[in-house]
């Protein structure tokens, strides 16, 4: 089992780095292309790449993508992206303390289609593989120090990405003064993302917006 999730793994990250070059030469042949039509000139590394001006001309048939629209169509999460709702599973590092079992309640209570496990002495691996089998799409891992949840770690099924967040001040909902501890709304939140416009931002919102249902 072990071996064959290694060869999987090997196997996507060898065609992701196909099409990544393959994104890279289809922008150059891009640019390329709208030089001879302006007139403007390229930079000095298309210019002067022969193989792309000897292969130029036999590429025409193809439709030119940018890296990232290459990329997007082997994205991780495009395979049921949309049709079918999210599994996830909210746990916890082993023997945790009751604040945070009291925070991976509140955690399973913000994704409406998440199941909560009491993990017990259940190892990482085995853990990892029971979830897989399970059909689960994603595994959230919280973690604390001296009683306070201090990290949170979100990973996507089969292959990644993976995700490590730091926490700082905590707040659950019987820390707030005068709160209601009525029962909490499961019902589907509309997401804002404000200001994640760089690569790593949109990775970012990637990930935890795939954690919602559509």
């Amino acid at each position: 089992m072990i071996r064959r999730q290694a060869r999987q793994r090997r196997d996507y990250l060898y065609r992701r780095a196909l099409t990544l070059r393959d994104a890279e030469i289809a922008e150059k042949r891009a640019k390329l292309k709208q030089s001879l039509a302006t007139g403007k000139p390229l930079d000095p590394s298309i210019a002067n790449d022969k193989q792309l001006r000897q292969d130029y001309k036999y590429d025409e048939s193809r439709a030119d993508r940018t890296t990232q629209d290459e990329l997007d169509l082997d994205d991780e999460y495009s395979y049921l992206s949309g049709v079918v709702d999210p599994r996830v599973l909210v746990t916890t590092s082993r023997d945790p303390s009751t604040r945070l079992g009291s925070f991976a309640k509140e955690i399973r209570l913000l994704l409406p289609t998440a199941i909560r496990l009491n993990r017990g002495n259940l190892i990482l691996p085995n853990l990892v593989q029971s979830a897989k089998s399970s059909g689960l799409s994603d595994v959230i891992l919280l973690h604390e120090h001296r009683g306070t949840p201090t990290a949170m770690t979100i990973s996507h099924f089969p292959h990644g990405p993976t995700a490590s967040f730091s926490l700082h001040n905590v707040v659950l909902r019987h820390d707030i003064p005068n709160a209601s501890r009525g029962t909490v709304s499961e019902s589907y939140p509309h997401l804002i993302f404000e200001g994640f416009s760089t690569q790593l931002g949109k990775r970012v919102v990637k990930i935890l917006q795939h954690l919602f249902p559509p």
